[in-house]
């Protein structure tokens, strides 16, 4: 993921993700939903009671308090042993197993022989505990989360394993929960869409798989979520509206990620492609509402500035269901849907993916 330009901004963007990327952030419009649409076919929106909208999005995903336990380990050579496994080595030495196939230039799977010399990279390494996301490890220490994912080359899912050992920035400290809930109100923490996709489901058990999908969950998901199996690779138009910002550089130090779209107010937002809901809520202040879905095949869809939401995370959707609703929350002046396509982290030009108009 590469080092962050500032604190949890990731370096694939050439600035930060801002839709229009306006001057000041209005306050959130109230605005009356418009009327519940016909459900698509294997989807179930939420029942109007459990609806967010406005100023009061509520967020799906939420971090899980990390109690920093990092421990530096020192570079040595470790000779292994008949039958010793990679995750054995780094029980024994307290580096974490993707460090070493890194030190070591091996790829998966790690074939070791009795007798192989294998180098333990020197590092600050945190032993992962039940439920821990990575951008909550990350804001634990005072790093970007981008950072971690380079130095441990996590891949797609990006699922944590509990007991596994992340190496950590040279820069990490370990901060006091008094020094993390004041840099989260301050907003030091300038989550972005990628942070979110990559660093936000929780660490499982080695054994346990990802909780699948629901059309209906009946409650908020706090596990880890299974990816969609395939994808087809065909992306539809969100919503119908006249597009204010295209794709790539708007000024000097400023890039769009993705497009926006002007619409009216309470404009019905439709899922691009079939697939799961990674995140629902307002934690991306930029943003305001937004909606990330997981196509599968490294593909994710972004959707911001909703003022309604109407899926949560876990959430399977059809392409073409409503999932919400446009508006003008975070920082825009009027209401848009700010649309992103992103392939294996990297922003795609939407343009380039939906059907010609």
């Amino acid at each position: 993921m590469g080092d962050h330009r500032s604190l949890f901004l990731l370096p694939l963007l050439a600035a930060p993700l801002a839709a229009c990327i306006p001057a000041s952030a209005p306050p959130h419009r109230a605005v009356a939903p418009a009327p519940t649409p016909t459900p698509t076919p294997g989807y179930a929106p939420l029942p109007p009671a459990e609806r967010v909208t406005g100023g009061d999005i509520r967020p799906t995903w939420t971090l899980q308090p990390v109690v920093p336990n990092a421990q530096r380990v020192e570079a040595s050579i470790h000779i292994v042993s008949r039958g010793q496994s990679i995750q054995e080595i780094s029980e024994i030495t307290g580096a974490g197993v993707e460090a070493i196939r890194i030190e070591n230039a091996s790829s998966t799977p790690f074939r070791l022989v009795p007798g192989q010399r294998l180098r333990i990279p020197a590092g600050l390494y945190h032993r992962v505990g039940a439920g821990e996301t990575g951008i909550g490890i990350a804001q634990a220490y005072g790093v970007d989360w981008g950072e971690i994912v380079t130095l441990n080359a996590l891949t797609e899912p990006y699922i944590l394993r509990i007991d596994q050992r992340l190496k950590l920035p040279n820069a990490a400290r370990a901060q006091t929960p008094q020094q993390v809930d004041i840099a989260a109100r301050a907003a030091a923490f300038n989550l972005d869409i990628d942070d979110i996709a990559t660093g936000s489901q929780p660490a499982l058990a080695e054994n346990r798989a990802p909780a699948a999908a629901s059309a209906a969950p009946r409650g908020a998901i706090t596990t880890a979520i299974a990816p969609p199996a395939a994808f087809s690779g065909r992306f539809r138009w969100p919503l119908d509206g006249r597009v204010i910002a295209k794709f790539g550089p708007l000024a000097p130090g400023k890039v769009n990620d993705g497009i926006n779209i002007a619409v009216a107010a309470g404009t019905p937002i439709h899922a691009a492609a079939d697939g799961v809901v990674a995140y629902a809520g307002d934690q991306i202040g930029v943003y305001g509402g937004l909606i990330l879905i997981d196509h599968g095949g490294g593909w994710v869809s972004a959707y911001g500035h909703a003022q309604q939401l109407d899926v949560r995370r876990g959430q399977a959707v059809k392409a073409g269901a409503v999932i919400g609703r446009a508006g003008a929350t975070g920082q825009v002046q009027s209401p848009q849907l700010h649309f992103q396509l992103r392939r294996n982290r990297l922003p795609i030009d939407p343009l380039r993916q939906l059907p010609a108009r």
